[in-house]
């Protein structure tokens, strides 16, 4: 059976891209990962990877005997779920991905109580703003905002995204406030690269949605460093509300023509579909909605229906 036992070491390989990273990932020695997946060459009959210094690649064997490999773990997993929803206890390790600022402001904190109530958790989170592969980098969850594209994934809504125009006083006091969404032309606005629609800002107004061409000389794929660039004076920023909440609330910014919204998103935990969601993953899906607030989530709290007028006229 020791063949069986190499399986899950296989794996890790292939999701980790290497021997070393496998190894810190298990928890044991290079030598011993090495040894399991030779074992499991030599029972097979057959070479699943070519090795060299730097790095391992999939022979064509090995693409096949991993993609069945997953699926037989997969299906494992399923059946000790079941088990486990009968007993009622959350254990295991848990791999999610969330977003960089999502995930540090909000994700973050929550992490020490959550592994307090949960002891027989460890949790594996990696940060990126990127969109991953969830079954390829054998991730149990993921948080996402706005449009989810992959079909195959099982969505549920956490809290919504909202997203405001705003910009520091000190931008403000030297450029003006707009007083109109055709303003924004004369200004210097700033983008999130990851945004599908990043030069184009929608603004719902009384008189229906308007359209502004919104260009600017700073782009970056990450939340803080566009909250930074905003907070500094560059310009007029389309910010979510988790990130620029607090800044709003201390007057470290303000709000820009809060007359007009902006469309809203919604963050939400998505998963592989499986017939059995394991208990860790339903855990943790339920503690940072209940922890966040739903609807009404927490960073929210001052800035809807008021949406800052008083304090965003100068």
């Amino acid at each position: 059976m020791e063949h069986i036992n190499a399986i899950p070491v296989f794996v890790t390989v292939v999701e980790q891209r290497g021997f070393a990273a496998a190894a810190r990932q298990l928890g044991v020695s290079k030598s011993a990962v090495s040894k399991r997946v030779s074992l499991l060459e030599e029972h097979l009959g057959a070479r699943l990877l070519h090795r060299s210094t730097r790095n391992i690649s999939l022979t064509e064997a090995g693409e096949l005997y991993y993609a069945r490999a997953v699926d037989a773990l997969a299906a494992a997993q399923e059946a000790e779920s079941a088990v486990a929803q009968l007993q009622g206890k959350p254990k295991g390790r848990l791999k999610i991905n969330v977003p960089m600022t999502f995930g540090r402001l909000h994700i973050a904190p929550l992490i020490p109580k959550f592994l307090k109530n949960n002891p027989e958790i460890s949790i594996d989170m990696i940060m990126d703003d990127r969109l991953v592969d969830l079954v390829d980098g054998g991730f149990d969850l993921a948080i996402r905002g706005g449009r989810l594209q992959d079909s195959s994934l099982i969505a549920r809504k956490i809290a919504p995204c909202r997203n405001v125009l705003a910009a520091s006083p000190g931008y403000l006091d030297e450029f003006g406030m707009p007083e109109n969404p055709e303003d924004l032309h004369h200004h210097n606005c700033l983008h999130y690269a990851y945004f599908s629609d990043q030069q184009e800002w929608t603004l719902e107004g009384a008189d229906g949605p308007i359209k502004i061409e919104a260009s600017g000389n700073f782009q970056v794929n990450n939340g803080d460093a566009l909250t930074v660039a905003v907070l500094g004076g560059c310009g007029i920023g389309r910010l979510t509300t988790f990130a620029a909440g607090d800044y709003l609330r201390s007057g470290e910014l303000r709000q820009v023509l809060p007359e007009y919204t902006l469309p809203t998103q919604n963050m939400y935990a998505v998963y592989p579909a499986r017939q059995y969601l394991p208990t860790k993953t339903r855990s943790f899906i339920d503690f940072i909605s209940s922890e966040i607030g739903g609807d009404e989530p927490y960073w929210d709290d001052g800035l809807y229906p008021s949406n800052l007028s008083t304090s965003n006229t100068r």
